[in-house]
Order: structure tokens, then sequence, then C-alpha cells
């Protein structure tokens, strides 16, 4: 096993390293960040901690590919260690009770003092996860464990007393082999005061918040244009190609107003907010800020009877929400990963932000003539709404239906890192832009068919697409929409990236797919409507995708409907109290 622990904050990390040790003897320890330790003024001794621990031990710098050949190269060494030099003794009663336990019970050879300790700490799962485990007598393991609760000595205590003994021993260690010069640089705690600040935390999430989308909006204005042109330009070459060929109206109609434009525009208006967003939001990953965001958060989630690590779920939200349905697997408490994973929704994913971006940038700034700056306040503002309504949910949920009390939730602050740009820049690239769109294009290929059948096809001289949008109009008008926005929402439950392609060719009589300056007065835009359209595509049941992930999370459908529900529902009544308050105030 190779251990890999960070040389800045190595007493911490050896509690790993001696529990370990009570399962094997063939250990690797892998001394990581050397260079980040030694900027802040410790050393450790490489030599002393093999000498204290016995077992072979490396350092190494992996950013910099410092010692990495030499963890290789003793890893034979590690595997025929013949036993550590760590011999971890607990209380006098707790070795006590191991010994007694030792005669009934049965393990791997080396392994049997670990085994006993997890009975008594009131491991049940144990014996159902490993069969090479049992006990012989069950009335003296009870006999054991009662006369320990005689003297204190519950499972909760033994766990307490167990994690003390090995923090001592490891504190132990790290007296004996690091050095410490003095020279900690105080700048990364001069950084948290502020970005962890209890009023300046949130001044700062909320000003790079709007710094980002004000960057996002403002570089991805030129490449949307120049893609929208060059995709127009190729569509008069596709065009004039099949006419050439014979190809029949409907044929093209299908292939070029469905399919292409459909594609086309996805592509156009998605890709450049991408790949200027995501690299950004890479970037805060890189430095080290993330972390800080889960930090802040944690009070507001505790005051909502939920778990901080709810927080780092919401932030994976805000890239796939099916990712953040997944990522609640880290909450170790059922009902709190529960609550995390039916509120996950109220982030807008990478499908529904180039929407609210393009909607902004479209309705706001090319209609109104508001500078750039205010269509990044106006975005980060929906962002941070579906923050509070995130928060709102969960105390909801954990007050009613999932009524529990809260878990620990224990975060360490990883140190400001310079940002590795080639690296931010691939993974931002592959990992996400280009999954992202992949995805998005394969969607858009049959939506764009559903779309321009359902455009095209009539029913008693109306389109099916029309009959659809007249049966929403009087829900979607209570709504402050009309039932062309509806039902798009609807229409695009197999992924948000369609949902402005549908509006789009809905708003052209039903023929075929437009640019998305038909999103104007001229079809019943107004502010109001602009407003509840960005409310509602922040909040709204999510994707299949997303309510695939939550029945296989939760293996309930009830739950799965409760995720579409409940986003929708806190859509619908603030979209609702947008449209009572400006018919109040027209």
């Amino acid at each position: 096993v190779i251990v890999v622990c960070d040389a800045s904050r190595l007493q911490r990390n050896l509690n790993l390293l001696i529990q370990i040790s009570e399962i094997t003897p063939h250990i690797l320890l892998c001394v990581n960040l050397l260079d980040e330790a030694k900027a802040n003024g410790i050393t450790p001794d490489i030599t002393a901690l093999e000498r204290l621990l016995g077992i072979p031990a490396v350092g190494t710098s992996a950013g910099k590919g410092t010692g990495v050949a030499a963890v290789a190269s003793r890893i034979h060494e590690a595997a025929e260690n013949p036993e550590s030099g760590i011999s971890l003794r607990y209380t006098d009663e707790l070795e006590k009770a191991i010994a007694n336990l030792l005669p009934i019970i049965k393990a791997p050879v080396g392994k049997e003092r670990f085994f006993a300790m997890r009975l008594l700490e009131g491991d049940a799962g144990f014996l159902l996860e490993h069969d090479e485990y049992s006990v012989t007598d069950e009335a003296a393991l009870n006999a054991e464990k009662e006369r320990l609760r005689g003297i204190g000595l519950d499972s909760e205590a033994i766990n307490a007393e167990a994690v003390h003994t090995i923090s001592e021993y490891a504190a132990a260690i790290c007296r004996r082999a690091i050095k410490r010069t003095g020279k900690e640089s105080p700048a990364s705690s001069r950084a948290d005061r502020i970005l962890c600040g209890r009023l300046t935390g949130f001044a700062a999430m909320a000003m790079l918040l709007a710094v980002i989308f004000w960057i996002t909006i403002v570089g991805a204005n030129y490449p949307s244009e120049a893609l929208s042109s060059l995709f127009g330009k190729f569509e008069g070459v596709l065009h004039r190609a099949l006419a050439a060929v014979g190809a029949a109206e409907w044929l093209i109609g299908m292939l070029i107003f469905g399919i292409y434009r459909t594609l086309a525009w996805i592509v156009a208006v998605m890709l450049p907010p991408m790949a200027i967003f995501f690299p950004l939001f890479t970037l805060l990953e890189d430095i080290g800020y993330l972390p800080r965001i889960a930090y802040n958060l944690d009070r507001c989630f505790a005051a909502c009877g939920s778990c901080g690590k709810q927080s780092l779920t919401m932030c994976m939200g805000l890239g796939c929400n099916a990712a953040g349905v997944v990522g609640a697997r880290i909450i170790d408490s059922e009902k709190e990963r529960l609550i995390a994973i039916l509120t996950n929704a109220f982030m807008p994913c990478n499908g529904r932000f180039p929407a609210l971006v393009t909607v902004i940038t479209v309705f706001f700034s090319a209609g109104t003539g508001l500078p750039s700056v205010v269509c990044a306040l106006i975005l980060a503002a929906v962002i941070l709404l579906g923050v509070i309504f995130t928060l709102i949910a969960s105390r909801l949920l954990s007050s009613t239906i999932l009524h529990g009390k809260p878990s620990s939730f224990i975060l360490e602050m990883p140190p400001y890192r310079k940002p590795n740009i080639p690296r931010v820049i691939v993974r931002s690239m592959l990992d996400r832009t280009v999954f992202v769109l992949g995805r998005a294009v394969m969607i858009a290929i049959p939506a764009g068919l559903l779309i321009w059948l359902l455009a095209n096809i009539t029913l008693g001289g109306v389109t099916l697409l029309s009959h659809i949008c007249l049966f929403l109009e009087p829900l979607a008008a209570l709504c402050g929409m009309d039932g062309v926005i509806l039902a798009a929402f609807l229409l695009g439950l197999p992924a948000n990236e369609i949902v402005l392609p549908i509006i789009l060719m809905a708003y052209t009589s039903g023929s075929e797919l437009t640019e998305a300056g038909a999103m104007r007065p001229a079809n019943g835009w107004s502010i109001k409507t602009a407003l509840c359209f960005l409310i509602f595509s922040m909040a709204h049941f999510p994707c299949s995708t997303t309510l695939i992930s939550v029945k296989k999370e939760t293996g309930s459908t009830r739950w799965m409907l409760i995720a579409a529900a409940l986003p929708t529902l806190f859509g619908a009544f603030t979209c609702m109290l947008v449209n009572l308050i400006f018919s109040v105030f027209s």
C-alpha cells in the first residue's frame, strides 16, 4: 500500500498510515509536496521517518516530477517488508479488552488486533462485508462489551479513545522527524481572513462570481457571432447541394431547417460561453478556492439542518446536475444525502447556463442597452437565487419528511497554489467543454428532427407544436410566460440544451429555426417575460439524465418524482409572484 501524505500536514496524514499498519506491514510512505512544505518552513526528515516507522519512505514533489521514480523503485522493498516498526498501544482497559477477544475471533494472520477494535467500536457492517472474519463466542463478546460499558467505555467512547491514541502517536513521530524554521508565510492566512471571513467571505464569492460571468458574457459575444455567421454561410452551401441532387423539399426542410439549424445554433450558442466559463471555474479549483466556498456555505447548510458537504455537491451541479447527484455519496447520513440529491437541480447546469447567458445578452443588453457588467450582475443574481432556493428547500426537507440530526463536516483547507495553466486548459476543454458539447450534439440531432416534425405536421390546419403551446397557454400565463416557453421546457426534458431552439422554432410560425432575436416584444416578450424565463430556467425539473441518476442513487421512483416536483414548484411559485408584482404595479 502506497500512502501519500502532505509534507506540510504530516501529523494528520500519518493517522491513515498508522491505521493501515494494523492491517499490513507492506507499506510505502510517500511524503509529497516537499516544495510547498519547504516554502512554509517545514522540513520532514525522511530518514528519521523510515527509522521510526520501520517502513520505506520517499520524499517527492510530484508536481515537479521530483522523487516519483524513487517511489517506483522501492515498491518491491515495501512488498517484502516483514513487519513495520509501528507499535500502537491503546489504554490499559482497551488493551485488556483486545486480549480477552483474541481467543474468540478468527481473522487473517496479523489482523487480529484490527478486527478486535472493529468489534469494540461496534462496526456492525464489518462482518457482513468480510467473510474471512468471524466470532466464535458471541456471548463472550457481549459480556466484554458490557464490562466496558460498566466503566464508561461504550462504542462511541472507545472510538474517541482510539482516535486520540492514534493522533498522539502521530504527533510523537512528527516531533522527532520534522524540523520547523519558523519561516511560514502568512500570505495564506491573510487571504483566508478575507475570503473566509464571516462577512467578507460572501462578498468575495459574489464579486468573483460576477467577474467570471462578466468575462464570459463579454468574451462569448464575438466568437458566438462568428460561429453563427460561419454556420449560416455553410447552410446555403448545404441547401444548394441538396437541391442539386434533387432532394425533396420536405427532406431539405427536415435536414437543414430541423437538424442542421438546431445543431448549428446549439454549437454557436453553447461553445463560446463554455469555452470561457469552464476554464475560469477550473482555475478556481486549481488555485484552491472552491474548498473555501464550501467552508463559507457550511454555516448556512448547518443552519438549515443539512450537512456542509452539500455545498460541494452543489458546486458540482454547476457542471452537471447528474454529477452532483452521484457526488452526494460523500455524505454519510442517508437523510442528508437525500436532501443534497433532491435540491441539486436548483443549480443551473452547463445545459441551462448558455440559455441564461443568451437571454440576458439578447434581451437585456441588446434590447435595453444595459452595459455588460449589469448583465453579469443579473446572471450572478440568478445563480445566487438558486443558492437561496437550495437553502430554503434544504430547511423545509430537514424539518419535515427528512427530519434528523445534522452530521459533522470536517474539511481541510488546501494551500493556495500557482495554477498549472496548460493543465487547466486541457481539463476544462476536454473533460468538460468537449464532453458537454458532444452530449449536446448527440441530443440535438434527434431533438432537431422531433422539433421540425412537431412544427410542420398539422392537425386541423394548426401544427402539433402550436396545439401544445395553446394548451399550455393558461398555465404559462399564470407564471408570466407563454405557452411556447412552457412547451419548450417540457419538450426539453431530454436535455436543457434544446429549450431555446424549441422556443425559436415555435416563434417562426412553426416552420424553421430562426435567430435568438425572436425573443423580442414582437412575440410578447417583456422584462417580466425575460425575468420569469430566467427564474424558471434556473428552477425547474432537471433533465432526464439527472432524474435517472436520482432513481439509481435512491432506488426509488418516489424520490425521483419529488426531485422533479420540488424545483418546479419553487420556480413556478416565484414566477407567479413576479407576475403578480408586475400586474399590480403596471
